[in-house]
């Protein structure tokens, strides 16, 4: 049951769907109201006001592309939810441009339909708490929330949904890019920590000399060089959320450390005899599979339970295809705002190129090419030839370019990078979707200097 009475307005000429909607909605514990056309839905929203709209885009008289314009130039708080059908998918993706909220496809089950209405009633409730909070601290909680249409993905958003309000230690698998650190902060900014610090600890630049100092702080004159006393991460964290970022890189020595900490719940600064108590919420993630790692006896099994607790499982963009011209399509937006663009648009051969690459960098590498094919697109719309991807390597083989045409490109991609970055390969390496580590080894096997 809903902690308030969400009112949901449903807007479709399909009898059945909106019983069947106001029925499901209201076994919940919303208020649903429902009609069955545009013109209705524009005459109801000058006299309620709805948490969330449900909204078919294909109705006759007024469509419903043309209602979510009006409803946005009124009101672009609004949340509209688009029902659209299966083929129609890039429509989808247009109204989500034009504002819209998420959408479902035909037809969808009761729990689709329940799932999205309450991320978006969160959504909704969130915004008003953070308006009234004043707009420098919705900065600071609100976050980017987590895109994607495939079932993968709302699986993760009902988890996130379902851990965050606990103070379960979460664990998030996926490969370097997938977005691990996105569903670290969506679980703080849904919990009753939100309020409070989220501190990133990205432990593959921890140096193993230095781990206690950074991790819990030093005292003043405890070591040559600590002129002043010092708080460490999880000191700085102190009744939030601290986010170890690929655990797996730390060395058992720090492991030990570690546990030893989450075990206590206090930490001592080094030079220091006291014991600070510290209350934080642990979410860890790597791009490894521990449970391999523990039998190599590179990772503390110990550890790995008191980690493990609740596992979430990003998926690779190349398992989620569908999730591409939604991501991308976002990412444009955003790019075109922030670059003051216009209303630049991709090319349905540049989507479809965008969906059949293997993504090695996954979101963060689809997000950067997006970027640079707005800031680098000579016309309004991006075509293939527009999109810059290291290699060029739609299906994971060489095809057509040749491999001394693939290896030339990504060397050329590597330099431009680095040169952007004036030799930062950390900065390189995140803009190009790709590790430290495989910079490195790209840059050694090109024999690239900068």
């Amino acid at each position: 049951m809903m902690p308030y009475q969400a009112n949901i307005l449903i807007v479709d000429d399909d009898e059945s769907i909106r019983i069947g909607c106001a029925q499901t909605l209201t076994e919940e514990g919303y208020r649903a109201q429902s009609v069955d056309s545009g013109q209705g839905a524009l005459a109801a929203i000058e006299k309620v006001s709805f948490d969330a709209i449900v909204l078919d885009l294909k109705m006759p008289g007024i469509s419903g592309m043309e209602v979510l314009k009006k409803i946005k130039e009124s009101d672009p708080a609004s949340i509209v939810i688009i029902i659209t059908g299966y083929g129609t998918i890039d429509v989808a993706v247009e109204a989500m441009r034009e504002g819209a909220y998420d959408f479902i496809t035909k037809p969808f089950t009761p729990e689709a339909l329940i799932n999205v209405v309450e991320r978006a009633v969160d959504s909704r409730r969130r915004e008003l708490e953070y308006s009234l909070a004043g707009a420098e601290a919705a900065e600071t909680v609100s976050g980017d929330r987590i895109i994607g249409c495939s079932q993968a993905i709302r699986k993760v958003t009902e988890l996130i949904k379902q851990v965050a309000p606990t103070d379960s230690t979460v664990l998030v698998y996926g490969e370097t890019g997938v977005g691990k650190e996105l569903v670290a902060s969506n679980i703080h900014n849904l919990s009753r920590r939100r309020d409070k610090p989220f501190v990133v600890v990205d432990c593959g630049s921890l140096v193993e000399t230095l781990f206690e100092s950074e991790m819990f702080g030093h005292a003043k004159g405890s070591f040559t060089g600590a002129i002043d006393t010092t708080r460490g991460k999880f000191e700085l964290a102190n009744g939030g959320t601290i986010f170890l970022d690929e655990i797996s890189n730390i060395s058992i020595g720090m492991q030990s450390r570690l546990l030893r900490v989450i075990q206590e719940k206090e930490i001592s600064k080094i030079g220091s005899l006291g014991k600070i108590k510290v209350d934080v919420r642990i979410i860890s993630a790597t791009n490894k599979d521990l449970a391999g790692e523990i039998r190599e006896g590179r990772f503390r099994e110990d550890l790995y339970y008191r980690l493990n607790v609740v596992p979430v499982h990003l998926l690779p963009l190349r398992e989620r295809r569908e999730d591409i011209p939604v991501l991308a399509e976002h990412f444009l937006v955003r790019a075109c705002i922030g670059e003051k663009a216009g209303k630049t648009k991709l090319s349905a051969d540049a989507v479809s190129f965008l969906q059949e690459y293997n993504w090695p960098g996954n979101v963060r590498q689809l997000k950067n090419t997006i970027e640079y094919a707005v800031v680098t697109c000579k016309g309004n719309v991006i075509g293939p030839d527009d999109l810059s991807i290291i290699g060029r390597d739609p299906g994971g083989e060489s095809g057509e370019i040749g491999e001394g045409a693939l290896a030339q490109t990504e060397k050329k991609e590597i330099i431009r990078a680095l040169r952007q970055f004036d030799g930062h390969r950390a900065k390189a390496a995140e803009y190009l979707g790709i590790n430290r580590k495989t910079l490195r080894e790209k840059i050694r096997k090109y024999g690239i200097e900068i």
